[in-house]
This record gives structure tokens, C-alpha cells and sequence, in this order.
């Protein structure tokens, strides 16, 4: 791929002090680059790791993929990385990954394909009949899950089995109108974006994806469960009155 021409995918993965961990997902990248040919482009967007994230990433990906690094100082949180990473992208579809890839990036290619065809958003589900959970979380986290995505579908996500999975993909316009009219910086930012979708009418997927639990995510249901219900609460407040006429895409 030159300088100037545009990719079909760009893949975005936000990340905070990764580089003990981040390497097994980059040769899951690298592996399945070289065996399907996909034509795509890397962008990490550091959130101020005070490691050598970026050292790791670079020395793995550099001449390999087409990769840029951002770097944002001081750490602004996920929601703030992701959408730095999709408003910088240049590819046909593009989307947001974890670092720990606990959805394996092979996974690209259905959300790819539904993107090809009536979808304009697609996204991971660890909820649907042919989800496969390889390793589980422990009880007391699928129990938080299972009683959040109950709470978003009734007050916000009708329809929605799951709208925390880190693996989502979008047309490049539909992103960049939903991002640029995303608010929120705490871990609910992905059920504002699913929010935005539905209230513009952009056609939304949910692909089965095979998920494995990270035991060291860093996620704490105790520091951020009671402000991703509030969160959910703010969505409709933040976007009162908002149309499928508004629609940019």
C-alpha cells in the first residue's frame, strides 16, 4: 500500500502500559495479515504508558503493516484513545480492538464481510447462540455483565446482546459521523456509540465471536460499574432529539 492510497481496513488499538502483554495479539496480526493478504493499516494510540508500549509495537509491526503511532499525554482514557485512533483512520471500514485481543483479530473477517454487504456498523458479541467463550470470566464478573447489558437494553439498546465487547467496525463515514458526535469518556462510550447508530438508522450487525477471558484486564467493576450506569442514564440526556434526518453518512 503507498503513502496515499487508502487501506480497507484501519484497525485502531487504544492502550495503556501493554508492553508486557501486548505482543501475542501484534503476531496475531502479523500472522493473519500475511496468510489472507488483508489490506490494512495499524494505528495505536498510546494513552500514556509510562513503559514501552510503543517501543514493543513499533519493533514488532514497523515494515511489516502500515502503522502510525499517537501518543496522548497525560492518559485521557479509552473512550479518548479509540476515538483519536478512528477520526486519524484512513481505511474503507474501520474499527477498534483490544490490546489483549481477548477477541481474536482473525475475527475481522466477519465483521469485514458484513460491512461488504447491508451493514454499516459491525460488532462483536460474546451473547449470541454461536458465540464461543473459550475460557469464562469468573462468576461475579459475567453476573455484572449479564445484569449491565439487561440494564442497556432496557433503558438505551433494544436488540443489543452486547455492547461492551471490544471489537467493533464501521463504514469509514458512519465513523466518523458517530465519533465526532460521541461524548462520553468513561467505559460506556461504546453503548453511546451503539445508541447513536440506532437513533440515525445505521444498519447494525452482531457477529458471534470467539472470546477468551483476560484474567489481568483492567477493568474494575467496582470503580467503574456505578459510573457506567450513570453513564447510560446521560446518553439520552446527551443527545435529546437526535433523528434519523441528522444522519451525515
Amino acid at each position: 500500500m503507498s503513502e496515499s492510497a487508502s487501506p480497507l481496513a484501519s484497525v485502531v488499538i487504544p492502550a495503556y502500559n501493554e508492553a508486557e502483554r501486548i505482543g501475542p495479539g501484534l503476531e496475531q496480526i502479523l500472522e493473519h495479515v500475511e496468510r489472507t493478504r488483508l489490506d490494512c493499516e495499524v494505528i495505536l494510540v498510546d494513552d500514556g504508558s509510562h513503559d514501552h508500549t510503543a517501543e514493543v509495537v513499533r519493533q514488532r509491526l514497523e515494515g511489516r503493516v502500515p502503522l502510525t503511532i499517537l501518543r496522548q499525554e497525560p492518559n485521557q482514557g479509552k473512550a479518548a484513545a479509540v476515538k483519536r485512533g478512528i477520526l486519524a483512520a484512513r481505511g474503507r471500514y474501520v474499527g477498534f480492538v483490544d490490546a489483549d485481543m481477548s477477541t481474536p483479530f482473525a475475527e475481522i473477517d466477519r465483521c469485514l464481510a458484513a460491512l461488504e454487504t447491508s451493514a454499516e456498523v459491525a460488532i462483536g458479541s460474546r451473547a449470541l447462540r454461536d458465540s464461543d467463550i473459550e475460557r469464562r470470566q469468573p462468576w461475579y464478573r459475567a453476573l455484572a455483565g449479564r445484569a449491565f447489558g439487561a440494564y442497556t437494553r432496557l433503558l438505551l439498546l433494544p436488540g443489543i446482546s452486547d455492547s461492551q465487547c471490544g471489537f467493533k467496525f464501521f463504514r469509514y463515514e458512519v465513523a466518523q459521523d458517530l465519533f465526532r458526535r460521541q461524548r462520553l469518556s468513561g467505559w460506556a462510550f461504546d453503548a453511546e456509540l451503539l445508541y447513536l447508530a440506532q437513533r440515525l438508522g445505521y444498519q447494525i450487525a452482531q457477529i458471534p465471536v470467539h472470546w477468551i477471558n483476560d484474567p489481568n484486564t483492567k477493568v474494575s467493576m467496582l470503580r467503574a460499574g456505578p459510573r457506567m450506569l450513570l453513564d447510560v442514564l446521560r446518553v439520552r440526556r446527551l443527545h435529546r432529539g437526535l433523528r434519523r434526518e441528522d444522519r451525515s453518512a
